[in-house]
């Protein structure tokens, strides 16, 4: 067709002859029998007109001049390349926001490179990649209502207001009665508006936009999924259960108008459901994503020129798998996860006995700022309770290794919105975060025996303290250089002479050699059960428990083998853990306390520090890391009385009782706040030199360790620091004090050279996201379905916040506390002191001390820039 009358003059007989052909061929193809979006400048493509006004419009007004393809009109445009499409963007008109976000949430642009108008959407004639003809009715539906105005020259279309609308519902925690109340209230006030008659209805608008999951049903004992070619079974192949819930009077009598009894069949429901959250669609929505789609190459594109680690990209582990795989890295699209998983109570009572895991999934492509952000988390499945799947949870891992399986192997077909092009996207498990418990669960190996340090593996001695009937993590005099003076001395530590060199670092491939052979029966029937409590008992008392559990599932990834960091040892729990065993150790607090009798009598059993060996009386001395009674006090006031700013901390002063000499109640955060900053100036004057002196070197690990900047000399230097601070705490405290996670300190250091700063790998944000799922929890009776059914639609929602602005949403909330400084306030004062933050509460007066003056004036003169030229 002869598109060279766009650019005639109005008034010439050419421009409207062409303009009825293209009338004529837009309502031929027309999605609303009468009308078509009107192309002209007023209108914009967002208005549907009738014939008669849209050619009104564009006699007034001008044809665009570079819509030459009209697409969205019903005309294709096959481009010959389905690989690499290049999409000329002067060819398009400009969409608006919800247009883009409608076409996007769909797919963009198809994959044999075809531009399918809404015509072929909605008529289902043509369906591409043989889509469900519900997805195409969803589009044309989500399309009409993104074109209808809410009322006749509103600002706003009806799609539009309704997200936005829930936006503030999910923001302010309002309930869906609420909600539904300010609709009813709504649409009789604005009879006029396009209001929808209900909530309900509302919520089925949004979720058009959502990406499903899918249900598959499980054996009640854990023993099998009901998927696959296993998928109509009735009972479990391995212990033979049904797979349905038991309902003894599955037909009822129901009594009809006419009076006579029919009867109603009940629907079976299945006894234990996991839910699952596809991965493919969720990985393509990141490039479809226009506003994310840039963001997945940084990686590569951001050179890191300084040597500092900011990133899991600067770690070894991913260089190495860079190189032992450069298919895969040639491509920085291909995405690199990491797997995140804890159970939690989602009703908030610690009382109630039940148990759900959460699967989350990073995508650590994207950069610092958004990579740990919770609306760039994918959630993979949720495991059901209400027991833990504990050895079992491989069992429900299967469909995610599938689709990582494939995702290796053959990838799948996206559009990257920022290169307008397909590719192959392709995608790996690095590896995976949890807390300690969880890695037993999720590795296999056995964290408690004493050869519970994955790290250090059957390279260890155990060691079990015959009257506290605990294993013990001692001996890090092994790590020390051959020369040093502490392995020779054998009375200040266990008795012996080290002379052990470190454990020998096993990689991937030592690992999958030792599990290999290792064939195991998952499920819970009650007589396996039986049969594992003997064992357990027998290989107690011998002494020779099993190690590994089972081969983990995650060797099935072809690549798992060859990283080099597979199980992430947790920063969060272990810090909290140390500082338990140090703070209740200090205030020698008779249920916690790692310094008692029965330790007491472990150094008396093994022939050392006999100063603190007990009495015929079974009286000890006080140890010289105790707190005296007449300090206590004036130690917890001091912590009591510190100041923080607002969100630094939890208010730790209210776990603090000076008067009863006790602390209780303090959150991992609190541990960590305390244990870096705040530990080492309450000890200064309440405990000896040589005591002060290896805290304040523990704290300041923790606190070097966490940094958000690493540098690869310092983390060297580091780590033969810790290996002195922990014999240093081995000539302190005693045995029972030397956890496992006492212990794993000494392994930290080298997890963060293979992974990089280990923000990126504790648990804090998984903490975060599962307190978030409780709240999601509206129906006690199905917690599953609850969190699954609010995540889909957070999920839509925080897809939708990408395209419209001017309201407050999950991606632009403020924070908190705005204390971001006022300019024009600042302007008015003195540069020498900048306004920072805002004062909270009234205002007082002191008198300074000389002392502190003299402070002031020195800072004055070398921290403000004001005063530097009349210095020099």
């Amino acid at each position: 067709m002869d598109k060279s009358w766009i650019t005639k003059p109005r008034n010439t007989t050419e421009y409207l002859f062409g303009l009825n052909q293209f009338l004529d061929f837009a309502f031929a193809n027309a999605v609303v029998g009468d009308r078509i979006k009107c192309p002209c400048p007023k209108c914009g493509f967002a208005k549907w007109q009738t014939r008669d006004v849209a050619f009104d419009h564009l006699v007034c007004k001008p044809f665009p001049q570079n819509y030459v393809t009209w697409s969205i009109h019903g005309e294709r445009n096959v481009l010959p390349n389905s690989i690499n499409i290049e999409v000329i963007q002067d060819t398009l008109p400009p969409e608006n926001p919800v247009e883009l976000l409608i076409n996007e949430a769909f797919g963009g642009l198809r994959h044999d490179g075809v531009d399918v108008g809404p015509s072929q959407v909605a008529g289902g004639e043509e369906r591409l990649n043989d889509e469900p003809a519900s997805n195409d009715k969803d589009f044309f539906e989500l399309l009409r209502d993104g074109s209808q105005e809410l009322y006749e020259g509103s600002k706003y279309s009806k799609l539009e207001f309704l997200l936005k609308l829930y936006h503030i519902k999910c923001l302010s925690g309002l309930s869906d009665k609420g909600m539904s109340m300010i609709l009813d209230l709504l649409r009789d006030a604005f009879t006029f508006a396009r209001i929808p008659n209900s909530f309900y209805e509302a919520k089925k608008t949004i979720s058009k936009l959502c990406l499903d999951y899918i249900k598959i049903g499980a054996c009640p004992n854990d023993c099998m999924l009901f998927w696959g070619n296993d998928a109509n079974e009735e009972t479990c192949k391995y212990c033979h259960t049904s797979r349905w819930k038991p309902n003894k009077n599955r037909n009822e009598d129901l009594v009809s108008a006419t009076g006579k009894k029919k009867t109603k069949k009940k629907t079976k429901k299945p006894a234990k459901i996991l839910r699952y959250f596809p991965l493919k669609p969720r990985l393509q929505r990141l490039f479809m994503c226009s506003k994310i789609a840039k963001y997945m190459r940084w990686h590569a594109e951001d050179s890191n020129k300084d040597g500092i680690m900011r990133h899991p990209r600067d770690g070894e582990a991913w260089k190495r798998f860079d190189t032992t795989f450069p298919e895969f890295a040639f491509d920085p699209r291909n995405v690199r996860l990491g797997l995140a998983s804890d159970g939690f109570n989602p009703f908030g009572t610690m009382s109630t006995n039940y148990s759900i895991w959460p699967v989350i999934l990073v995508p650590y492509n994207l950069p610092p700022w958004l990579c740990m952000k919770q609306p760039n988390f994918i959630l993979s499945m949720i495991i059901p309770g209400p027991r833990t799947a504990g050895n079992n949870i491989d069992v429900y891992l299967q469909p995610l290794i599938k689709e990582l399986n494939e995702l290796w192997s053959e990838g799948v077909e996206t559009f990257d919105s920022s290169n307008k092009e397909m590719f192959r996207l392709r995608a790996a498990l690095m590896w995976t975060i949890s807390d300690f418990p969880g890695l037993d669960i999720l590795s296999g190996w056995n964290s408690h025996t004493g050869l519970a340090c994955p790290t250090c593996n059957f390279d260890a001695e155990p060691c079990r303290l015959r009257h506290s009937r605990k294993w013990c993590f001692i001996g890090h005099r092994r790590f020390l250089a051959r020369n040093h003076k502490f392995r020779l001395m054998r009375h200040r530590f266990d008795g012996n002479v080290e002379e052990r060199n470190p454990p020998r670092k096993l990689s991937g491939s030592n690992i999958f050699q030792q599990v290999k052979d290792i064939d195991v029966t998952f499920g819970k029937p009650a007589e396996l059960n039986e049969r594992r409590k003997r064992s357990r008992q027998r290989n107690i008392g011998q002494g020779a428990a099993q190690q590994w559990r089972k081969k983990s599932i995650f060797f099935n990834l072809p690549y798992w083998e060859f990283n080099s960091l597979r199980h992430n040892l947790d920063v969060m729990h272990i810090e909290k853990n140390v500082f338990d065993n140090i703070i209740y150790s200090l205030l020698n607090d008779k249920d916690k306390s790692k310094d008692n009798i029965k330790a007491r009598k472990d150094l008396q059993d093994m022939g050392i520090r006999r100063d603190l060996w007990p009495d015929e009386n079974d009286e000890c001395r006080l140890a010289v890391f105790t707190i005296p009674k007449e300090k206590k006090v004036a130690f917890l006031t001091t912590l009591k009385n510190i100041s923080v700013p607002d969100g630094y901390s939890s208010n730790i002063s209210g776990c603090i009782d000076p008067d009863q000499r006790r602390i209780f109640g303090l959150k991992s955060h609190d541990c960590h706040i305390i244990m870096e900053q705040l530990l080492p100036i309450a000890i200064r004057n309440v405990l000896p030199k040589e005591v002060v002196a290896i805290l304040v070197e523990l704290s300041s690990f923790f606190r070097e360790l966490c940094l958000k900047s690493l540098s690869l000399a310092d983390l060297e230097k580091l780590q033969n620091r810790i290996v002195l601070t922990l014999c240093h705490l081995e000539i302190l405290f005693p045995p029972t004090f030397f956890t496992v996670m006492v212990h794993l300190t000494v392994h930290l250091v080298d997890e963060a050279i293979q992974g990089g700063p280990v923000h990126y790998r504790w648990m804090y944000f998984v903490e975060r996201l599962l307190g978030h799922f409780k709240s999601l929890v509206g129906n006690k009776a199905q917690p599953e379905g609850s969190i699954a059914e609010g995540y889909i639609v957070e999920e839509a929602l925080t897809f939708c916040s990408r395209y419209f602005e001017g309201i407050e949403s999950r991606l632009n909330r403020p924070r908190r506390v705005n204390d971001e400084p006022n300019l024009n306030e600042a302007s008015e004062m003195s540069s020498i002191f900048p306004t920072q933050g805002k004062p909270v509460g009234g205002s007082s007066t002191f008198p300074l001390t000389p002392l502190v003056k003299t402070q002031a004036h020195r800072y004055v003169l070398f921290n403000c820039a004001a005063v530097k030229p009349f210095i020099e």
